[in-house]
C-alpha cells in the first residue's frame, strides 16, 4: 500500500472514532487528493488536535458541577444550612420587624400582603433543625447542660448566689432615645443582635453619633440616649449563634440556679466608672442585689467577672476592683471595711485585663489593632473605606470606659528599651529589623512602639568614620523625629497626640503607676482615681474570700508594635511642634501633669500633627519575637498578655504590701487546644471569649458555686512564674 494510502486510511478511522463519540463535527473535512506527504501530515495533526479540542468542549458541556444549573441550588442549600445554624424561629418575627423598619425609614412600600400564621412555620422550623447535627450549629456544639449534669450526678447542687460581670463589649446596649430621628429605632439593640448590623450597614452616621459619648461630659450626646440591656439576655449572645455567658448559665441552671440565685450585672460599657455610678447608679444596684441575696438566703456570694469586668482585684474594679473599693468607701457606698468579707464567699477572674491590655494603646493612638492590620487586603480596603482609621480612633477616644484598659505599671510591668519579663529566650540571636546595616542584636517587647529607620540620601558612617550631625540625628530618632518608646514613654507620647478632653478625663478618673508605700496605698482607699489599679491598691480586708485567677494560654497575642508615621496634618493637639506643652487655658483647674489641660492652636495655624499607623508593611516570621504586619506577637490568649493576664495573681498579690489579709489566690491556666473543625474551638479552647464555653472554666464555676470550690487545684502551662519573678515588685 502506497504511503498517500496509508495517510488517507488512518485519517478515515480517525473520523469514525470522533463520529461514533459525538457525532458530525462541523470541522470534519475530507482529506486533500494530493500527492505531498507533507501538506497530508500537516492536515492529519491539525485534523486530530481538532478533534480533541472538540472532545475537551463535549466533556465542558456534559458537566453538570460546572454549570448554574448546580452552582446556584448548591448556594441556595448553603444558605438554608446557615440559616439552621444561626436563626431561631423566634428570629423570623424580629427579621420582618427590621424589614419593616428599613422600609419606612427609606419610603419603600410594597403591595400589602395576607397576614401568614407564623406558628406552623416554626413547628415545621424546629422540626427541621433537630435533624441538622448538632456540630454544624455554630451556637451549639453538643456540649451544652453536660458539666452541670456531672455535677448534679455528683449530688451537687446551688449553695452560694452567683454574680455575673461581664467584660467590656458584652452587654448589649439599646436606644432609649424619643428624639425624631431616634424614634425608629426604640428599645432595638444599637450594640449587639441584628439590628446593630443593620444599623451599622444601612443607617452609619446616625449609628456613630447615638454610640459616641459626649467629650467634655463622658455622657450621653445631645439627643442620644443609649442605656444598657437588662437581664440575663444582656450578655449571654453577642448576636444571634454567638454565645457569650449562655453555656455557664445552662450549666447552672442543671445545678439548680434560676433569677432567684442568679444575676448577671449588664453595664454601660462606654462609661468611666464614676459616670456609670452617677448616670445610672450601677455600683448601688450591685451592692443592693448582693445585700437581698445575704438577707434572703444567709449565704455570701460568688462573683464571677470576665475580661475587663475583672479589672484588677475584680472585686472592686471595672465592678469588681472599683466595686469592691467604692462599697468600703464611707463616702460612697458606706459598707465599711468589712463589708466583703461578710458578703462576698469567693471572686472568679476570668481572663482579666488586669494590668491593661496593649491594644488598647494603639487603638487609642491611631485606631488599630492586630485584628483589623491583618485583615486580607480586600477586607481591610472594605473596612478602611467604611469606617475609617480615623473615624474609629474619635470613636475610641470618647468611650472613657475603655480607658480603664490603659497599661499599668510603666517601664517596672512592662520592661525597658533592653529587656522585658516576657521577651523571648532566644532574643540574643535576633536580628534587630531597626538596623539598616543587617547588624544582629536583640529587640525588646520593652519597647512598645518602635519604628523602622527610614531610608535616606545621607551615608551611614561605617566604624572608625566621623559622624555628621544628621546622620547622628537620624540614627537617634528613626527618621520620624521620635525615638522608640517603653511603655511610660509611650503613654506620655499618646496623651499627647489626644485632644485635651481626653487628656482631663484621663486625670480625673484614672491612675496607671505603681506604689510600694503602704501609707500612700491607704490613702489610695479614698482617691476613687487609683481603684481600677491593683498596683495602686490593696485587696479588700476579707481573709476568708477565695480569689481564682483563671485564662487562657497559647495563643499568639498582640504585645508591642512597629509604627510609621505620615503627613502633618491639623488636629486639637499640637504634640509634634517645636514645644508640645499641654498647657490648660483653664486656671480653676486643678488638674496636674505633663499633659493635664489642652495645647493651644499655634500662632501661624501650622499642621503640627503627624498621622502615625501600624506598619502593616513589616513582617518578619524569623526573628523572635515574630512580627506580623507590624504587630510583634508574644505569649497570652490571642486578647490579653501573660503578664496582664497572670503576674499579679501569681506573685503581686501574694505580698501583704497589696494583699493585706493574705487572701488565698488560686492560679489556674488553660491550654489552648482548639479543634479545628469547630468555630468556636470546643471543650479546649482558652481564646479570650471562648474560653466561657471552655468545659475546664466552666467546672470551676459550678464547684465554687456548690461549695466545692475546695477542689480545685492550681496548674501552670506557661512561663509567668518565671516571668512574674523577673519584676521589680518591691
Amino acid at each position: 500500500m502506497s504511503m498517500r494510502n496509508r495517510f488517507k486510511k488512518t485519517i478515515q478511522l480517525q473520523d469514525e472514532d470522533v463520529d461514533s463519540d459525538s457525532g458530525p463535527s462541523q470541522t470534519d473535512s475530507p482529506a486533500p487528493e494530493t500527492s505531498d506527504l507533507v501538506k497530508l501530515e500537516l492536515w492529519n495533526k491539525k485534523h486530530s488536535l481538532q478533534t480533541e479540542v472538540n472532545k475537551l468542549k463535549r466533556k465542558h458541556e456534559s458537566s453538570l458541577f460546572a454549570t448554574r444549573k448546580f452552582l446556584f441550588p448548591l448556594g441556595v442549600l448553603f444558605g438554608v444550612l446557615l440559616a439552621f445554624a444561626f436563626v431561631q424561629p423566634s428570629d423570623i418575627q424580629d427579621m420582618h420587624a427590621q424589614l419593616t423598619l428599613l422600609m419606612d425609614q427609606y419610603d419603600v412600600t410594597l403591595p400589602q400582603l395576607p397576614d401568614f400564621d407564623f406558628s406552623r412555620f416554626e413547628t415545621e422550623w424546629n422540626k427541621l433543625r433537630s435533624n441538622i447535627p448538632e456540630l454544624w450549629k455554630f451556637n451549639r456544639d453538643g456540649r451544652e447542660f453536660q458539666v452541670g449534669e456531672r455535677m448534679k450526678a455528683r449530688g451537687l447542687s446551688a449553695e452560694y448566689p452567683v454574680v455575673l460581670i461581664p467584660g467590656v463589649i458584652s452587654t448589649g446596649l439599646e436606644s432609649w432615645s424619643t428624639s425624631p430621628e431616634y424614634r425608629p429605632f426604640f428599645r432595638e439593640k444599637l450594640w449587639g443582635g441584628l439590628n446593630m448590623l443593620s444599623q451599622v450597614t444601612f443607617n452609619r452616621d446616625r449609628w456613630i453619633a447615638a454610640m459616641m459619648l459626649d467629650p467634655v461630659t463622658g455622657l450621653d450626646p445631645p439627643d442620644a440616649k443609649i442605656r444598657a440591656a437588662e437581664g440575663i439576655d444582656a450578655a449571654s449572645s453577642f448576636i444571634q449563634g454567638y454565645w457569650i455567658w449562655s453555656k455557664i448559665v445552662e450549666n447552672l441552671a442543671v445545678v439548680n440556679y434560676d433569677t432567684n440565685n442568679l444575676y448577671l450585672a449588664p453595664y454601660d460599657w462606654r462609661l468611666s466608672y464614676w459616670n456609670l455610678e452617677e448616670r445610672d447608679g450601677y455600683f448601688s444596684k450591685l451592692k443592693t442585689t448582693i445585700e437581698a441575696f445575704k438577707r434572703r438566703q444567709k449565704k455570701k456570694t460568688v462573683v464571677a467577672a470576665h475580661s475587663m469586668g475583672a479589672t484588677p482585684n475584680s472585686l472592686y474594679c471595672f465592678s469588681l476592683q472599683y466595686f469592691l473599693k467604692w462599697v468600703e468607701s464611707p463616702e460612697h457606698g458606706g459598707g465599711g471595711p468589712d463589708w466583703v468579707e461578710n458578703h462576698i464567699e469567693a471572686y472568679i477572674s476570668i481572663a482579666g485585663t488586669h494590668m491593661g491590655v496593649a491594644k488598647a494603646m494603639a487603638a487609642f493612638l491611631s485606631g488599630e489593632m492586630k485584628d483589623t492590620v491583618q485583615m486580607n487586603p480586600a477586607g481591610s480596603y472594605v473596612l478602611e473605606r467604611f469606617f475609617s482609621r480615623a473615624e474609629r480612633r474619635k470613636l475610641f477616644l470618647s468611650w472613657a470606659g475603655s480607658a480603664s484598659m490603659w497599661i499599668k505599671g510603666g517601664d517596672t510591668i512592662w520592661g525597658n528599651s533592653t529587656f522585658a519579663p516576657d521577651d523571648p529566650s532566644e532574643d540574643s540571636n535576633v536580628l534587630d529589623a531597626n538596623d539598616v546595616r543587617g547588624r544582629r542584636s536583640g529587640h525588646t517587647h520593652g519597647e512598645l512602639i518602635s519604628f523602622r529607620r527610614i531610608p535616606v540620601s545621607i551615608p551611614i558612617p561605617e566604624e572608625g568614620e566621623t559622624e555628621t550631625r544628621s546622620t547622628r540625628l537620624m540614627n537617634e530618632d528613626n527618621g520620624f523625629g521620635v525615638k522608640n518608646m517603653t511603655s511610660e514613654m509611650a503613654g506620655d507620647w499618646i496623651l499627647e497626640h489626644t485632644p485635651s478632653s481626653f487628656q482631663k478625663m484621663m486625670a480625673t478618673n484614672y491612675s496607671f503607676g505603681i506604689e510600694r508605700n503602704e501609707d500612700a496605698l491607704n490613702r489610695n482607699d479614698r482617691d476613687h482615681t487609683k481603684w481600677t489599679n491593683p498596683l495602686e491598691v490593696k485587696l479588700p480586708n476579707a481573709p476568708s474570700m477565695k480569689m481564682f485567677c483563671v485564662y487562657g494560654h497559647g495563643k499568639e497575642t498582640e504585645r508591642s508594635y512597629w509604627y510609621t508615621r505620615g503627613d502633618f496634618e491639623h488636629d486639637e493637639s499640637a504634640a509634634d511642634g517645636i514645644s508640645p506643652l499641654c498647657i490648660d487655658p483653664d486656671t480653676g483647674s486643678n488638674q496636674t501633669g505633663p499633659c493635664a489641660g489642652s495645647t493651644p492652636r499655634n500662632p501661624l495655624d501650622m499642621p503640627l500633627l503627624r498621622k502615625s499607623w501600624i506598619d502593616a508593611d513589616y513582617t518578619d516570621e524569623t526573628v523572635n519575637p515574630k512580627v506580623r504586619n507590624g504587630v510583634k506577637m508574644g505569649e497570652g490568649d490571642g486578647t490579653v498578655s501573660l503578664i496582664s493576664l497572670g503576674a499579679m495573681c501569681v506573685e503581686g498579690w501574694k505580698r501583704r504590701r497589696w494583699n493585706p489579709a493574705g487572701i488565698n489566690v488560686t492560679v489556674v491556666e488553660l491550654s489552648h487546644r482548639p479543634v479545628p473543625s469547630m468555630p468556636r474551638g470546643g471543650a479546649n479552647t482558652s481564646d479570650h471569649v471562648d474560653i466561657l464555653g471552655s468545659t475546664t472554666l466552666n467546672e470551676i464555676i459550678v464547684k465554687v458555686a456548690t461549695g466545692a470550690g475546695n477542689e480545685i487545684e492550681e496548674a501552670f502551662v506557661s512561663n509567668i512564674r518565671t516571668y512574674s519573678q523577673r519584676i521589680q515588685w518591691d
